[in-house]
């Protein structure tokens, strides 16, 4: 496919990255010439520095002729003229745009995005598909990372090992044997700051960081024979009430099962609007920082704090405060990758990253076939990759011990029909399986190859 990519910041880019990758044509559009030439030089990218909501832009970025085009600049009026445009003037067929002001995402707008008035295929939302993701951290509270995969019937989920781990220095495939009705495998291993995919005879130790793919049904009982606890989050403390937390909120008052919360915001504007759309959340106006206004908040009898402030910093310190102060769980979001591997020395118990999340689900929409969906781990260093098996690939009707998998790849599980299963050596992959594995970065290229199914396809 030819793709245009508006915008070159950190989504753009690794957006371009993962469909460059897979032999697509991508032109990447930005004003600033030096975010264009780092997509140009890293990556088999073109490029065109300029407003990629101007018609001549465009059309120097090749949408005469082009398939799809990505608006995910910082600006969603420039987003939504850019789609415009490519309608318009370029008859692009497939337009898919970043909004973030959520007046612009009201249910009863949706009509603007009708082919006949602002035609955008696929709106995507950072704020509304980060809340989800902060909400799934939240409910499943002994998880540092949790992902859905196939059609929400399986989810990956991360997990830090302690002593109260049943099997702890137990060889992997001694699992299987153990638990033989369990639909979950070990996919990755993080030890001593190192990413690794296990082998069958590897043990697993206190202080281990492990990611586990598991059957929905099943992650109860994988988290208990992991040493966690299922106990259920009643009470909760919002750090932050603008558009994630205030979607955080909402959802919390619409389960059935009573999860009572409160909100802390520091500007009264913000607090003040936050306690308007709210009917059952208490909103408190100040510092999360605070000590004073934390004791207020009961931040002692809490079950759990997500910080989601538009400041990194400020999560990570509220969220170790809070454990200070009594909170046994922290969740922080955080923009910055590269401070993931601070979560352990200041006791945070998860992370949501909105990079990664809106990566995750601009990609779920642009791909076609093959790969449905693409989790980034960690600061980039393994992928998860759920794709759709399509002839003529090398893997068709091949048992899981032939196919000549990269050592830093697991398959974790395989949906056949409307079933999905624990795959073993034996499990012959088929036309028409979807598959979920776990990958190495330095693997994903070969990954890809393995799973083509052939220009022809398209």
């Amino acid at each position: 496919m030819k793709i245009i990519i508006c915008g070159a910041g950190q989504v753009g880019w690794q957006i371009a990255r993962h469909l460059s990758a897979e032999n697509n044509d991508v032109t990447v559009v930005d004003s600033n010439p030096e975010l264009v030439r780092r997509a140009t030089e890293t990556l088999d990218v073109a490029g065109v520095t300029g407003f990629a909501s101007y018609p001549d832009v465009l059309d120097q970025a090749g949408a005469n002729d082009a398939d799809m085009i990505i608006a995910a600049t910082f600006s969603d009026e420039v987003n939504m003229v850019t789609c415009q445009v490519a309608h318009s003037i370029f008859s692009v067929q497939r337009k898919i745009a970043r909004l973030r002001a959520q007046s612009y995402l009201d249910a009863i707008y949706s009509d603007l995005y009708r082919r006949d008035h602002m035609p955008i295929d696929v709106v995507i939302s950072p704020e509304r598909e980060v809340a989800e993701a902060a909400l799934r951290r939240l409910l499943s509270p002994a998880t540092f990372d949790i992902e859905d995969f196939l059609d929400g019937q399986g989810q990956l989920i991360g997990v830090s090992l302690d002593e109260s781990c049943a099997v702890l220095n137990t060889p992997l495939r001694q699992l299987s044997e153990l638990f033989s009705t369990l639909r979950a495998i070990v996919v990755g291993v993080r030890r001593d700051g190192m990413l690794f995919v296990p082998e069958p005879g590897d043990q697993l130790f206190v202080g281990d960081q492990i990611y586990i793919f598991t059957h929905t049904e099943d992650l109860g009982r994988t988290l208990e024979i992991f040493g966690k606890s299922v106990k259920k989050r009643e009470r909760v403390v919002i750090i932050g009430g603008g558009n994630v937390g205030l979607a955080v909120a909402r959802k919390l008052e619409q389960r059935t099962d009573r999860v009572r919360a409160k909100v802390i915001e520091m500007d009264r504007s913000v607090a003040e609007r936050a306690a308007d759309a709210l009917e059952r959340t208490i909103v408190l106006h100040g510092d999360g920082l605070d000590s004073d206004l934390l004791e207020e908040a009961n931040i002692q009898e809490a079950d759990a704090v997500l910080a989601v402030t538009d400041d990194d910093k400020t999560n990570l310190l509220v969220s170790t405060r809070t454990k200070a102060a009594g909170c046994p769980m922290a969740i922080a979001l955080v923009n910055d990758p590269s401070l993931n591997s601070l979560m352990g020395p200041l006791n945070i118990d998860a992370f949501v990253n909105p990079r990664a999340t809106t990566v995750s689900s601009i990609l779920r929409h642009v791909r076609l076939g093959r790969i449905r969906s693409v989790y980034s781990i960690g600061d980039a260093e393994a992928e998860v990759i759920e794709a759709q098996v399509m002839s003529p690939s090398p893997i068709v009707d091949q048992k899981v011990r032939d196919i000549p998998f990269p050592e830093g790849v697991l398959l974790g599980g395989i949906k056949k029909g409307n079933e999905v299963i624990r795959p073993t050596s034996t499990t012959v992959v088929e036309e028409g399986d979807v598959i979920v594995l776990f990958c190495l970065a330095k693997d994903v290229p070969e990954v890809e190859r393995l799973i083509q199914p052939g220009i022809g396809y398209f």
